[in-house]
């Protein structure tokens, strides 16, 4: 049924033996535009009388903002800390100190994959973390080190300490104001299918990051490729002991996760005694505290082997003792001398605006993809259960899930990340997000509010305090275990299968984004993907679906209707004004443009459209548009196209007659509303026509 069908339904109860108006059924659009017109200045006269009788605009913009409702948004911790208990106390210690324990191995680990010293993976997990507590609506997410923030630091500073401090506290301070003007909208412009090729991408580059550690080799280059080429024209001098030791721990790491998510006994747990209790919660705790249970052992072998004169691994060498000295990020870059002696290669010096410049696109980037990974972080445990977070693991960045939880704040949330990426770099951090394998962790261990992110945050200062001097002995080799153990898992291949199935556009989409973010540096393979996909897009703006009608009524009023299916924009403008010129010449019956999905124009539009009326004027063939939107038949007639519209059966109907020579001889001046519209021939254009 076409939609003047079901116009005519819902107009049919409503108009009854109307009179025949010239005026009324004409399609006049001064009727139309002057009563758009005097409700817009109608809205305007109350709103003038509404500001003056206002106080002033400040003065009501700032008690706005400080009232208590707004105070209690921006404060989120005036809200659960009031209701706090014991129980959430108890909660929120164990998974504080379990999430702790998680994280530091992580930290360690993920400041190598920045190529930065050793402590700065520490430095950057404390500080987010006490921040989170007063600003953060999730209670799962836990602010630190993940892989895509530490590969992303590491491809825009190059490895320069004082470039990714900088870098930190800048896209804090983006972020905040991303949050000030409520830019959150920019995460919609990366899809599904770049999300999934991006993140693919990353684990690929994390991991071949991480073999050289495990084998013990060279790897130089910032791409996923010259890393590769690196790695196997050093391979002769593999190292067999780190090499064995890394691919143990890897298998070890592996197995161990499997072993965590084994149960035992009846599956309900009411029907479980403490026996399988008991033993399931051991088997969880080994899954979980896996990264922090290897490098224990692995630590405390090598520091017996070392003491023993056995230097068989490569080790992480000295990490400062004690807590990074609070002060402003390096604005500028000192020059050092080189040192032969010692290895110490030669260091230029650079500006505040050098070093901007040296920064480059990572300054947007780097906000944009974090903005994807906390807020898709905390909708996973803000909507789902564990169960079903489990499932959606792989889905890291931008994955939207239906609200059956508290709605995530996503304005509040890019606040928190900025504050607590600002505090960070006050204290030698680098950037901090809210990652999505330690946050299931956070869940699992049964937190109960943010205040978790507290005993995080002390669990690694204690850590920077006294057991600094340990990790000289932890083999980088067992580092890069966990870190491929952790994201190998991140590699979407189970989105090949149903994006096959649903569209296959998305698949090559996925690709080119995995493929991009491969050979190019990151940064550029993102804006590369994210460009292609927008391209994508218009497209399929140019290029709208058609629908051409040739329709009659029972009084054999013939017309031939054509329905643009999308919004009329300069893209598409001159492709539909091709085939309705083409349409009219091939016919010689009236042309109705059912307007019914047009939501938007513009200028260029406007300018098409008014050639088309021109052109079938100089025809003496009438083209009639029906159900115009007012906004839009305005935006037409700023270039005095002379417009025939028709809002109802009965007006197009009038119009038809008009045409083709038919006058209406009842007695009472009435047309009846049993128009009965029936197809006579139908043809569907797509984008190849």
């Amino acid at each position: 049924m076409s939609f003047i069908e079901n116009e005519f339904s819902i107009h049919k109860s409503h108009q009854v033996n109307t009179s025949i108006d010239a005026g009324q059924f004409a399609g006049s659009t001064e009727l139309i535009l002057i009563t758009d017109h005097r409700t817009n200045k109608c809205r305007n006269r109350q709103q003038i009388i509404v500001n003056e009788k206002s106080e002033n605009y400040c003065r009501n913009y700032m008690r706005k903002i400080f009232r208590k409702k707004t105070l209690y948004k921006r404060l989120p911790i005036l809200q659960w800390l009031p209701k706090y208990s014991r129980r959430d106390a108890i909660g929120d210690l164990i998974a504080g100190i379990t999430v702790g324990l998680t994280v530091i191995p992580q930290g360690l680990a993920y400041s190598n994959v920045a190529g930065l010293p050793t402590q700065f993976g520490l430095y950057g997990s404390f500080m987010g973390c006490f921040v989170y507590v007063l600003l953060g609506t999730c209670k799962d997410s836990t602010v630190g080190s993940t892989a895509v923030a530490s590969l992303l630091t590491y491809q825009v500073a190059k490895g320069k300490w004082e470039r990714a401090v900088l870098l930190t506290f800048l896209t804090g301070f983006i972020e905040i104001f991303m949050s000030i003007f409520r830019l959150g909208f920019l995460v919609d412009f990366v899809s599904g299918p770049v999300s999934a090729g991006f993140t693919s991408a990353v684990a690929m580059i994390v991991s071949t990051s991480q073999i050289k550690n495990i084998l013990g080799v060279q790897s130089e280059g910032s791409s996923f490729l010259q890393r590769w080429i690196s790695m196997l024209n050093d391979i002769k001098n593999i190292r067999v002991n780190d090499a064995i030791l890394g691919i143990c721990c890897v298998v070890m790491l592996l197995g161990m996760r499997t072993l965590g998510k084994l149960k035992i006994g009846p599956e309900a747990q009411d029907e479980q005694n403490w026996k399988h209790k008991c033993v399931n919660k051991i088997l969880w705790f080994m899954g979980v505290m896996r990264n922090a249970m290897l490098v224990i052992v692995c630590t405390a072998v090598t520091m017996y082997l070392e003491s023993q004169g056995k230097h068989y691994f490569k080790l992480t060498g000295n990490v400062p003792e004690g807590l990074p000295s609070i002060a402003l990020p390096p604005f500028s870059i000192a020059p050092r001398p080189a040192n032969e002696s010692y290895g110490v290669p030669e260091i230029k010096g650079e500006t505040f605006f050098e070093m901007i410049e040296n920064l480059g696109y990572g300054l947007i980037i780097v906000p944009m993809i974090a903005m994807l990974e906390n807020i898709s972080a905390c909708k996973a445990f803000g909507k789902i259960t564990v169960r079903t977070m489990k499932i959606f693991y792989f889905f890291i960045i931008y994955f939207q899930f239906s609200a059956k939880g508290k709605p995530i704040d996503a304005t509040q949330e890019l606040l928190a990340i900025g504050m607590a990426n600002v505090a960070n770099s006050l204290f030698q951090g680098y950037r901090a997000n809210s990652g999505l394998a330690r946050s299931a962790v956070n869940n699992a261990s049964g937190v109960r509010t943010p205040l978790a992110n507290l005993y995080i945050g002390l669990v690694v200062m204690l850590a920077l305090v006294y057991l600094a001097k340990y990790f000289y002995y932890i083999p980088l080799s067992v580092l890069g275990a966990i870190i491929i153990s952790a994201v190998i898992f991140q590699v979407q291949y189970h989105v090949i299968k149903p994006m096959w199935r649903s569209k296959r556009s998305d698949l090559l989409l996925s690709f080119l984004a995995f493929m991009a973010c491969l050979v190019m540096p990151l940064e550029i393979g993102i804006l590369v993907a994210i460009g292609v996909n927008l391209l994508f897009i218009l497209y399929h703006a140019a290029r709208p679906k058609i629908m051409l009608e040739t329709m009659q009524s029972v009084d054999e009023l013939k017309f031939l209707k054509i329905t643009p299916d999308r919004c009329l924009i300069f893209p598409s403008a001159e492709f539909v004004r091709n085939l309705i010129l083409k349409s009219g010449c091939q016919s010689s019956l009236p042309v109705v443009i059912d307007c019914t999905y047009i939501y938007g124009s513009d200028y260029t539009a406007a300018k098409v459209i008014s050639s088309i009326v021109d052109d079938f004027k100089s025809r003496q063939h009438k083209i009639i548009f029906f159900n115009l939107k007012p906004s839009i038949a305005q935006i037409f007639e700023g270039l005095n196209a002379q417009l025939i519209l028709c809002y109802n059966v009965d007006s197009l109907s009038y119009e038809l007659k008009n045409h083709n020579g038919y006058e209406d001889n009842s007695g009472n001046n009435k047309i009846t509303n049993t128009i009965a519209v029936i197809k006579k021939d139908e043809r569907f254009l797509n984008i190849n026509s």
